[in-house]
C-alpha cells in the first residue's frame, strides 16, 4: 500500500465524530475534497459534497455518498459520584463496551474517559448477574463527585467517542482500527477523486459524505434532494460473519460487496447486472451481499422521482466496536469498482439502467 494511502487511512479512522457530532471529520473532510472537485456544497445537517462538473448539461448525474460518523454515547446523566450515565449513539453490542478507552467532548474541551467494568473479583462474590445493559455502564472521567464534573463544564448532551490507534496486523494484509464503519467511504472517495482528476467522464460526478447515517440513515435525503442524482451509491462497511465458517455472509479477502438485498433495499435488477458486468469485465473480484442492517442506499432510493440505489463496500470484522479488522486486498478492490463505476456510466447506460425493459 502507498504510504500516502495508509497516511489517509489512519488519519480518518484515528478522528474522533459520532453522528450530530461530526464536525472534526467534515473540517478534515473539506480541506482534502476541495482541491479535486470543481465545487463544494454542504447541507443543512452537514453533509459534504464534491461535484465534477461535466460541460454536458444534460449528462447523468452519479452520486456516491459515504457517511462521516460513527457510533459512541451522549451523556444523561451525572450522579453524585461523578461518573457519567449514557445513552448509545448508533448500535452496540453491551458485551464490547466495558472497559475501553474513549474521549468525552464538551463545549470547550476534550478529556480521557474509561467505559466502567466488574472486576473478576466482585463477580466471585455474586454481585452481578445477567447480560449487561448499556445505561448500567458508566463512564469514569476520573471525577469525585457531580460537582467536580461540573467544574469541568461537563453537561448532559456531551458525546463520547472511542479513542483507538490504527495499526496494521501481522501479515501486512489485514488491518485493526476504529470506525472502518464508515471512513471506509470517506477514504475510498478520496482515492477515487485523486486517481480520476486528469480523466474526461460521461457523467457529473458527484462524490462525498452524510451526517448521521448511524442514528436512522437521517443525512441522506437532504443530500440527494439538494443535489439530485440519477443513480446513487452507497459505500459502506458491513459485518463479515466469517470467523467460523466460509458458509457467513461477507468474507473477507473474496472483494468487493454487492448488496443486493438488505430490509431497505432491493437492488435494481438492471443497477445489479451493470455493476456485476463491470466487476467481471474489469476482473475485479465481487460478492454478494444480504444484509440485515441498512445504509444510505435506503434512505435515498424513495427521494425525488424515485433514484435507483445500492449499497457498495466491504465485510468488515466487529464494526462498531473499538477494533474492527478489515483486508486492504477488499478495500482495493472496492476503490477500483468505485473508480471503474464512474467512468462507464454514460446517458445510455445510465437511460437503460433507469427505463429500460
Amino acid at each position: 500500500m502507498e504510504e500516502k494511502i495508509w497516511n489517509r487511512i489512519v488519519k480518518y479512522t484515528e478522528l474522533q465524530g459520532t453522528s450530530g457530532q461530526e464536525h472534526q471529520i467534515r473540517q478534515a473532510f473539506r480541506e482534502d475534497l476541495s482541491p479535486l472537485v470543481d465545487e463544494v456544497v454542504q447541507n443543512g445537517l452537514g453533509g459534504l459534497y464534491g461535484i465534477k462538473h461535466n460541460q454536458d448539461a444534460h449528462a447523468p448525474r452519479i452520486m456516491f455518498g459515504a457517511h462521516m460518523d460513527e457510533v459512541g454515547f451522549v451523556v444523561t446523566q451525572i450522579t453524585s459520584r461523578g461518573m457519567l450515565v449514557v445513552a448509545p449513539v448508533g448500535g452496540w453490542n453491551p458485551y464490547t463496551v466495558s472497559a475501553e478507552r474513549f474521549t468525552l467532548f464538551t463545549r470547550n474541551n476534550q478529556y480521557p474517559v474509561v467505559s466502567s467494568s466488574v472486576s473478576p473479583h466482585l463477580l466471585r462474590q455474586g454481585n452481578v448477574s445477567g447480560a449487561p445493559q448499556i445505561q448500567d455502564i458508566l463512564f469514569d472521567g476520573g471525577f469525585s463527585s457531580k460537582d467536580e464534573a461540573e467544574s469541568f463544564n461537563v453537561r448532559p448532551g456531551d458525546f463520547i467517542v472511542p479513542k483507538v490507534s490504527t495499526t496494521m496486523l501481522a501479515t501486512g494484509k489485514r488491518v485493526a482500527s476504529k470506525s472502518w464503519d464508515n471512513r471506509f467511504g470517506l477514504v475510498t472517495i478520496l482515492n477515487a477523486l485523486e486517481n480520476l482528476q486528469n480523466e474526461t467522464l460521461p457523467n457529473t460526478l458527484i462524490m462525498g459524505a452524510n451526517t448521521q447515517e448511524e442514528v436512522g440513515l437521517r443525512g441522506v435525503g437532504p443530500a440527494v434532494n439538494q443535489l439530485k442524482p440519477d443513480i446513487f451509491f452507497a459505500l459502506d462497511s458491513s459485518a463479515a460473519d466469517d470467523t467460523i465458517s466460509a458458509q457467513g455472509q461477507g468474507q473477507m479477502d473474496q472483494g468487493a460487496l454487492l448488496r443486493v438485498f438488505d430490509p431497505g433495499v432491493i437492488m435494481p435488477l438492471r443497477l445489479k447486472e451493470f455493476v456485476l458486468d463491470t466487476a467481471f469485465d474489469a476482473h475485479i473480484p465481487l460478492q454478494y451481499f444480504v444484509a440485515k442492517g441498512g445504509t444510505d442506499a435506503h434512505g435515498a432510493q424513495s427521494q425525488n422521482n424515485g433514484i435507483p440505489s445500492v449499497a457498495l463496500g466491504v465485510a468488515s470484522r466487529y464494526i462498531h466496536t473499538h477494533q474492527t479488522v478489515w483486508s486492504i486486498a477488499d478495500f482495493q478492490a472496492a476503490q477500483a469498482l468505485v473508480e471503474t463505476l464512474a467512468q462507464k456510466l454514460d446517458a445510455s447506460t445510465v437511460n437503460d439502467i433507469i427505463y429500460g425493459d
